[in-house]
């Protein structure tokens, strides 16, 4: 094996490790905010769950690009990862409006907060990870899928602050302005996502 295809090979290794570390942590917080939300009401932890789900989906297109049979384009993958996040943006979008429409008051949740909490800490790491190899390599739908790992950490440190104050403080109307503050960052990292860029923070 030339040295070239060597590196080819560890490239390629290096990236579906942090793409099924990804998939793992996801699986996990997708479950843990779905059913945070259900219990507590909480819009801004729906939107959070409902990223998790788009991660998991970015993840796997990425992973996609190595399979003998389902092989997705880079190209295709990064711009799969960028409509995502549009549509994720309109989904929260709806949600909170409802939300404020029917005066929906989010209750306290501390698997709410334990879940986001994690998600801070994990997310920003395994961003910036992807993003380094994404440089290394050239893989655009690598780095689009650092978008979104960057986007979680995002929404993880507004839901958590948005989650914080209303058990400190009572402010529940504070969830669905935590969810409609992400709406933006969704549809600016979508557009990045979708030109294969990155944002300096991850």
């Amino acid at each position: 094996m030339t040295t070239i295809a060597v590196r080819r090979e560890s490239a390629k290794k290096r990236i579906m490790i942090l793409q099924w570390v990804t998939l793992c942590w996801m699986t996990v917080e997708c479950s843990a905010a779905l059913t945070a939300a259900w219990r507590a009401r909480s819009v801004s932890l729906l939107a959070f769950g409902s990223d998790s789900f788009v991660e998991i989906v970015s993840a796997v297109a990425v992973l996609l690009q190595f399979a003998p049979r389902w092989r997705v384009s880079q190209i295709r993958a990064a711009k799969l990862c960028g409509l995502l996040l549009y549509a994720l943006a309109g989904i929260v979008l709806l949600i909170a409006l409802a939300g404020m429409y029917r005066h929906v008051e989010a209750e306290t949740s501390r698997l709410g907060m334990a879940i986001t909490g994690g998600a801070l800490l994990l997310m920003p790491v395994l961003a910036h990870m992807k993003r380094n190899e994404a440089d290394r390599t050239g893989n655009k739908a690598l780095r689009a899928d650092a978008v979104q790992s960057a986007t979680c950490a995002y929404l993880a440190a507004l839901t958590l602050a948005g989650l914080l104050l209303q058990a400190l403080f009572g402010l529940h109307w504070l969830d669905q302005g935590a969810a409609l503050i992400a709406v933006p960052i969704l549809i600016v990292e979508g557009r990045r996502a979708r030109e294969g860029r990155v944002c300096s923070c991850c």
